[in-house]
């Protein structure tokens, strides 16, 4: 099981996030967010993967961020489309790629069917007028209808009080879950003790 702390930008915080054993670090570059990235911390994750998180990015910034922060994986969370998908895996081809999808109703999830084959992962967000890091969740048996063939992380707002909700969800291309929000003491900044008790009862 991936698990994955995203919206991180302090050297201190991603330090005692990497220490807690996470398995993918997301390093949001979106200027409107406000976990934006906008300088390079003096600390990177050495233990964890380093996950970029784009926004209708040109490829050429995407490229830029992957060079100066060392990125392993590369997550869309815009609107970007399968042309789109194809360049930039021909550019970089080494990284895998995440493309996000946000999810409200079933039929939302045929919009996964374009991008089948093209990316790595799939990670289901709660559809909502702020992208991303919104803390809101949306019914998760709503991925049941999901038969795709490419793993997904599970996303939007889960939080401390999940723990019995995520044991209970079963589903065969779960690959993984992604905590943001509703682990922060502000944003880009979370809390390490309830992100600590959290995990300990995932493990």
């Amino acid at each position: 099981m991936i698990r994955k702390v995203c919206g991180m930008r302090e050297s201190g915080n991603i330090r005692e996030v990497e220490a807690l054993g996470i398995d993918w670090m997301g390093f949001i570059f979106w200027a409107p967010s406000p976990r934006n990235v906008s300088l390079k911390p003096d600390y990177l994750p050495a233990r964890c993967k380093r996950v970029g998180v784009f926004v209708n990015a040109p490829i050429s910034f995407i490229r830029e961020k992957v060079g100066d922060f060392g990125l392993d994986i590369i997550q869309l969370h815009g609107r970007e489309d399968e042309a789109f998908i194809r360049q930039l895996r021909a550019e970089l081809p080494s990284l895998p790629v995440v493309k996000a999808l946000n999810v409200a109703h079933k039929e939302d999830l045929e919009q996964s069917e374009r991008y089948e084959g093209l990316c790595d992962f799939f990670l289901f967000d709660t559809k909502a007028e702020k992208i991303g890091g919104n803390g809101k969740a949306f019914d998760w048996g709503i991925l049941h209808s999901y038969k795709g063939n490419t793993p997904f992380l599970l996303s939007g707002g889960i939080g401390p009080d999940d723990k019995e909700r995520l044991r209970a969800f079963h589903h065969p291309q779960m690959a993984g879950i992604d905590l943001n929000s509703r682990f922060e003491i502000r944003p880009a900044v979370k809390d390490i003790h309830l992100l600590k008790s959290f995990l300990h009862e995932q493990d």
